[in-house]
C-alpha cells in the first residue's frame, strides 16, 4: 500500500512573501507500513534499519554500526531499507529521524551512526545492552564464560 499525501497551503504573509501559494507535501505513514516497522523493531533486541545487511553493508555509516555492535558482542538483527522504498521512507518518518542507520534497542530508538560511536566511545552503549541484559558484563564474568 502507498503512503499517502497529505496537501497543506501555506498561508501568505503578504504580497511579497515567497511562501505565498507554495504547496507543501507532507508524507503519512500508511497503517500497515507502521505495523510492519513495529513488528520488525519487536522481532529482536537489537535492531538496525541499515542500507545492506550485516554480512554486506552497503554504506560506510551502516558499516560502522554492524562494526560497533559486533565490538560490544551484541547479537542483533538488520532490516535492509535498501530493499523497499516504503520501508526506507517509513522509518525516518516513524522515528522524525532523518538518516539511516537507525539502531532500536528493547524496542526503542537510540539514535543513528553518530550516536552509536559516541556511546560506543563513552562506555553507555556497553552500560545500556549490560542493564537491558544484552550482553554480560565482561568485569564479571568467570573464566569460562569469556
Amino acid at each position: 500500500m502507498p503512503m499517502r499525501l497529505a496537501t497543506s497551503r501555506l498561508l501568505s504573509f503578504g504580497p511579497s512573501s515567497i511562501l505565498s501559494g507554495v504547496q507543501l507535501q507532507r508524507r503519512l505513514l500508511s497503517n500497515e507500513t507502521k505495523s510492519r516497522l513495529e513488528k520488525a523493531i519487536k522481532a529482536a533486541d537489537v535492531v538496525v534499519f541499515m542500507k545492506g545487511t550485516k554480512e554486506r553493508p552497503m554504506c560506510g555509516f551502516s558499516r560502522a554500526v554492524v562494526q560497533i555492535l559486533e565490538l560490544q558482542g551484541a547479537p542483533f538483527e538488520t532490516v535492509n531499507v535498501l530493499s523497499e522504498e516504503e520501508i526506507r521512507t517509513g522509518i525516518k518518518e516513524f522515528t522524525s529521524w532523518p538518516t539511516i542507520p537507525q539502531v532500536f534497542v528493547k524496542s526503542e530508538f537510540v539514535g543513528g551512526c553518530d550516536i552509536l560511536l559516541q556511546m560506543h566511545q563513552n562506555g553507555s552503549l556497553e552500560e545500556m545492552l549490560i542493564k537491558e541484559g544484552i550482553v554480560k558484563d565482561q568485569g564479571t564474568l568467570s573464566k569460562e564464560e569469556q
